[in-house]
């Protein structure tokens, strides 16, 4: 929804809230993630809470609230709460902001009075934080502080032990400090978004006053849409390329016009270094395991010539993907989703023609078309709206442009063999089929919630919920990584469930696209069947529940040997694999270590 992309206007979010609600609900198609989210407020934190489900929703998340009274959110999360408990949050959220902070430094302190009240402001929230992981094994998220809305010591707030400045930012290092340490604790950096917003504006005493909100009300929808990023970015929900057009987009002018030595980039005049600065920021993105594509209306032998200008950032080795063609990007677009084997709506489309990014945005659902205008806003409606949200960066995402390429090179390999079985022992591959291990746990829960294709129960876990099943005696976990000849795919598969007596449930199984039709799924079966019997579980018993994108996977249990015994008019149907009956195992090509 337009509406709630930025820039958005935040005092009509908060008039059409409810319109906005019953119109996100009313939508069709959409396969939400269902995730229970509880809010322990040192403050008031009712319209937060309402904000905050529109994001979510827009971003295919429904979320059950659970708000705590309001500033018990150290007795609820340190001694409990019956109703918090019976509410078993998969995420908790602890809006607490400078107001909460029970005492400041007095100039009469001492160097030493000023630290251990440090310490103990710290060892407050390390309790809350730790108990809420140890009760309920889930995400944490929490504020950090926003800067002062005055400073009693002028300038020297910032550097005198005794200013109220310095020490919020002291505790903001000591908070940062705990989150590069702590697994599934997340910070919601309000002391940025709240100096965007403007620190004076963001704390309006009236609004304190009258309402208890430690934020003013107009600043609601910026605070929301913050914390409602970083949610989606634990539940897989954010995207994984750009398709970017070029002209007048990574440079300036036409270069099939201008010629590719008079197009504007580089740093001869003011206009080229701006295109210079976005064509940098593009190209970080490759960085954080983002994939590059370009989706342009061009001449190949022009655009390349774009790219090849010694001055460019940019050039041909950067992008998986290069459309440049006549042909209608969202075609374009859907040829590059094609090839690399992921959904046309994991794109962030990129072009200044608001022509074009009309035609995408109503030709494929789900595609982010964000409404970039002048040259010098692109990297701010872009960075604005956390497209590639960063909650972790893993050794997975700095390879995956590599991977990618390597998958176009099988496909390529593919087509010189007429016989489908030789070419997969030429691959020479091999499958490491282990237990959930912490080292992947970051990974396993990524693939969870973005694996739409093959997905046979489509069941969203963050890695605290990966974690928490890892750890139960009841549940069998295996995560799958495969390696070729043309190089290491990762983890690609995963699948876990849980034993009832002598029947084993399997709750989730996934692949990633990106190993379609090489057999690992068969290799996963063979070890699952190893580990249920040596567990002496009799029967497996398998799930399977439509989506719009995982009708590929609906005879899946068939084709494994198991046996239908239900299926509703919807096409939910359930699979038994008797374990006393011979197996056959599919696997002809993986050799599994």
């Amino acid at each position: 929804m337009k509406q709630l992309e930025y820039p958005y206007d935040s005092d009509y979010i908060l008039r059409k809230k409810k319109a906005i609600r019953r119109e996100l609900l009313a939508r069709e198609g959409i396969n939400y993630i269902e995730k229970r989210i509880a809010i322990l407020g040192g403050s008031t934190t009712s319209d937060i809470k309402l904000i905050l489900e529109l994001f979510l929703l827009n971003y295919g998340i429904k979320a059950e609230f659970f708000e705590s009274e309001y500033n018990k959110y150290f007795e609820d999360a340190v001694f409990g709460n019956p109703e918090l408990d019976e509410f078993n949050p998969d995420l908790v959220f602890v809006h607490t902001t400078s107001r909460n902070i029970a005492r400041f430094p007095s100039v009469m302190d001492s160097p030493e009075q000023i630290d251990s009240l440090i310490e103990e402001t710290m060892g407050r929230f390390e309790q809350i934080w730790q108990a809420l992981s140890d009760r309920f094994k889930c995400t944490v998220i929490q504020n950090n502080f926003e800067q002062p809305y005055y400073r009693l010591l002028g300038n020297s707030d910032f550097t005198n032990i005794h200013g109220r400045l310095n020490f919020i930012n002291r505790l903001n290092d000591r908070f940062c400090q705990y989150a590069q340490t702590h697994q599934n604790f997340f910070i919601n950096d309000i002391n940025y978004v709240s100096a965007v917003y403007g620190i004076k504006k963001w704390a309006d005493p009236g609004d304190w006053y009258r309402y208890k909100y430690a934020l003013s009300v107009s600043a609601i929808p910026d605070f929301a849409f913050n914390l409602a990023r970083i949610i989606k970015a634990v539940y897989g929900r954010n995207k994984k390329a750009f398709a970017l057009d070029m002209d007048n987009t990574l440079w300036g002018g036409i270069v099939g016009d201008d010629g590719p030595e008079n197009i504007k980039v580089g740093h001869e005049d003011a206009e080229s270094e701006l295109f210079t600065e976005f064509q940098q920021y593009i190209k970080a993105h490759k960085d954080l395991g983002i994939l590059l594509t370009v989706a342009s209306k061009n001449d190949e032998e022009n655009a390349l010539a774009g790219l090849a200008r010694p001055d460019s950032t940019l050039n041909k080795d950067d992008f998986i993907i290069i459309k440049a063609n006549w042909e209608n990007k969202d075609r374009n677009i859907a040829a590059i989703a094609q090839e690399l084997n992921i959904g046309s709506d994991s794109f962030v489309f990129v072009d200044d023609n608001p022509v074009e990014r009309a035609l995408v945005e109503n030709q494929i659902a789900g595609i982010s078309v964000p409404e970039v205008g002048a040259p010098e806003t692109y990297i701010d409606v872009i960075d604005s709206n956390g497209f590639f949200e960063v909650t972790g960066i893993s050794e997975e995402d700095l390879k995956r442009g590599g991977m990618y390429k390597a998958n176009m090179e099988r496909a390529k390999a593919s087509a010189q063999f007429d016989n489908y079985d030789e070419y997969l022992k030429s691959l020479e591959m091999k499958a490491e089929i282990k237990p959930f291990a912490p080292v992947y746990m970051a990974r396993i829960a990524e693939l969870t919630n973005k694996s739409n294709q093959f997905n046979l129960t489509t069941k969203r876990c963050s890695q605290a919920e990966i974690e928490k099943f890892a750890s139960d005696p009841s549940y069998i976990t295996l995560y799958g990584r495969l390696e070729d000849k043309f190089g290491d795919n990762g983890v690609v598969a995963v699948t876990f469930g849980h034993a009832e007596d002598d029947i084993f449930h399997i709750d989730l199984w996934l692949m990633s696209c990106r190993v379609l039709k090489r057999g690992m799924e068969f290799a996963m079966m063979d070890e699952l069947i190893a580990i249920a019997k040596s567990r002496n579980i009799t029967k497996i018993k398998g799930y399977y529940y439509p989506t719009a994108k995982n009708k590929m996977v609906k005879d899946f249990y068939g084709l494994q040997g198991y046996e239908k015994i239900s299926e509703t008019e919807d096409g939910t149907s359930e699979w038994l694999l008797d374990l006393n009956k011979p197996h056959e195992s599919g696997n002809t090509a993986i050799k599994v270590n």
